[in-house]
């Protein structure tokens, strides 16, 4: 095996952390073709983030299978895997090093042009256009701070200029505002078609968009389906749709 395409399938999958009374994943199950958006939706602890991060075997089921094109993941070397899966965590490490590197990640034969480009897409180049000395300005302990939203951003925007068969966005918006986050989905969907995108978000704005939603609580899968025919049924996502709503009509008061 030597590339991804970007079919994901789960089947019956569970997952328990070492000295944890409960399973983070009870007996998922569902089928992503590639080339299409999936949402994971659900309260905090609910096992969205567990769930994204059996794709790129950051870990691996303690029942059940994770396909990708059919194969196991664990019989995809690591290496393929992680060539062609581009994993955003909400939890960002930049390096004490210009924007620029931050971006190629370290890559010599990435050029200025793809650099631009990717920090384009994730609605970073404004912001690195007025930094003192554009993308060769240091950021870090021997440079400037950035805002919890760029450095989101960088990391967007770092695993963008590599083009993964893959990305997945495991709550990489949170620190961003909603206009941003809807550019970067905007740009993002503009691509589709030659990538498989996988969300994990709070913000059901970010998600409406989706071919498949998954709503988890508790481990479980307890809904699927598309935001009109999830709003529609009486359950958790209606829920919290609703709550997001009159949140945001509280604040533009």
């Amino acid at each position: 095996i030597q590339s991804v395409e970007g079919h994901i399938r789960f089947e019956d999958v569970w997952y328990q952390y070492q000295g944890e009374d409960e399973p983070a994943l009870r007996g998922v199950s569902f089928d992503l073709p590639a080339d299409q958006t999936l949402a994971i939706v659900g309260r905090t602890g609910s096992g969205k983030s567990t769930l994204v991060r059996m794709i790129p075997r950051i870990l691996d089921p303690d029942h059940g299978r994770v396909l990708i094109d059919g194969h196991d993941a664990s019989a995809i070397p690591l290496n393929i895997l992680r060539e062609h899966i581009g994993y955003v965590p909400q939890d960002v490490f930049l390096f004490s090093d210009t924007v620029a590197n931050n971006i190629s990640f370290g890559n010599q034969e990435v050029g200025q042009e793809a650099i631009r480009a990717a920090a384009d897409e994730a609605d970073l180049l404004e912001n690195v256009e007025d930094f003192p000395d554009g993308f060769d300005t240091y950021v870090g302990e021997r440079g400037i701070t950035l805002s919890g939203g760029q450095k989101q951003r960088t990391s967007i925007a770092r695993a963008l200029i590599r083009d993964p068969r893959v990305l997945i966005f495991d709550d990489a918006l949170s620190a961003v505002d909603t206009a941003t986050e809807r550019n970067i989905l905007r740009s993002l969907r503009e691509r589709q078609g030659s990538h498989t995108l996988v969300i994990v978000s709070h913000r059901l704005s970010a998600v409406q968009d989706a071919d498949l939603i998954l709503v988890m609580e508790h481990g479980r899968l307890v809904q699927r389906g598309t935001h009109d025919t999830l709003v529609d049924e009486e359950g958790l996502y209606a829920d919290l749709y609703e709550k997001q709503l009159l949140e945001e009509e509280i604040e533009a008061l």
